[in-house]
């Protein structure tokens, strides 16, 4: 019984992989196209490290910067871009929402800076810009906003 179940566990993480490679055919729509909210969610797929960190730094405005560290072509970063946008709605004063493309050539090396190993990876930073949460794969909203309740956010 232990054997089929690490089979099916093998069989869900290769199909997850498969579904996350990058297929050039697939035309898919950027963030911006996609998250739109009177206060679009923030992308800093082309800004460096040492820029993303002056961001984060810079938000003692909001209780919380949430980073979605993903990529556009991922089907389970997909399925948190209607989650972002909703965050964005909901609380636009209280918590920034910026999303890192992974696999693209700037956004490799936010990946490494904040070590993500799979994505998505969402990432919560304090309003000093220090990381207080992180949780890897889909992040239901209602388990996210506990998350964001930890620092504060009504």
């Amino acid at each position: 019984m232990r054997k089929i179940n690490y089979l099916i566990i093998l069989f869900i993480f290769i199909l997850s992989i498969s579904a996350c490679a990058d297929n050039p055919k697939e035309q898919t729509p950027t963030v911006k196209e996609t998250v739109k909210a009177e206060k679009p969610v923030e992308t800093v797929l082309e800004k460096p490290v040492e820029e993303v960190d002056a961001i984060a730094k810079k938000q003692e405005n909001f209780k919380v910067t949430f980073v979605e560290l993903g990529s556009v072509n991922c089907i389970p970063c997909k399925q948190m871009q209607p989650i972002m946008k909703a965050i964005v709605e909901e609380y636009p004063t209280q918590v920034k929402v910026e999303f890192i493309d992974v696999w693209t050539q700037k956004g490799k090396v936010n990946s490494e800076k904040y070590k993500i190993r799979v994505i998505p990876t969402q990432v919560f930073l304090d309003s000093i810009g220090k990381e207080y949460f992180r949780h890897e794969g889909f992040f239901p909203k209602e388990e996210l906003v506990k998350i964001l309740k930890q620092k504060g956010v009504k």
